[in-house]
């Protein structure tokens, strides 16, 4: 079914922060983007939901794309909507935590050009609001 409306339409993206259980809590796992925007700079990894797909499900299918990850439980954190937080365009995104609770490896793969754990008090410079979603996920979780 094809549909056509006057107004433009923002894109639909999710992002995932996964953490990892036990000592290494405080680590989060990040994306070296291998594509503009934002080549070869970390990020939560992510994409656009596809048409036939709900958001967990592209959340669920973004993380093992690009990092091999899976059977993670998902759990939808809060909506980030600012307009001018993707170059591309007009995005909203949907932003997803989980913790890692066994020993499956992330290994980057699809766009993601390397996946690594980092601690939440050393992370890199981040691409588009990631570091703004960082923030507010730890803030959250310490009160």
């Amino acid at each position: 079914m094809t549909y056509s409306y006057k107004y433009p339409r923002p894109a639909l993206t999710v992002d995932i922060a996964i953490f990892r259980e036990g000592k290494d809590d405080h680590e989060i796992l990040l994306i070296k983007r291998k594509n503009n925007p934002f080549k070869g700079m970390w990020a939560l990894p992510g994409g656009f939901v596809d048409m036939d797909e709900t958001v967990e499900t592209a959340a669920s299918r973004e993380l093992f794309e690009e990092t091999s990850l899976s059977g993670i439980h998902l759990e939808q954190f809060h909506v980030f909507s600012e307009v001018d937080r993707d170059p591309r365009g007009r995005t909203v995104s949907v932003v997803f935590t989980g913790l890692l609770k066994d020993d499956q490896e992330a290994k980057a793969k699809d766009d993601a050009k390397e996946a690594r754990w980092f601690d939440l008090e050393k992370l890199p410079e981040l691409a588009f609001d990631h570091r703004k979603i960082i923030d507010l996920l730890t803030k959250r979780r310490l009160s």
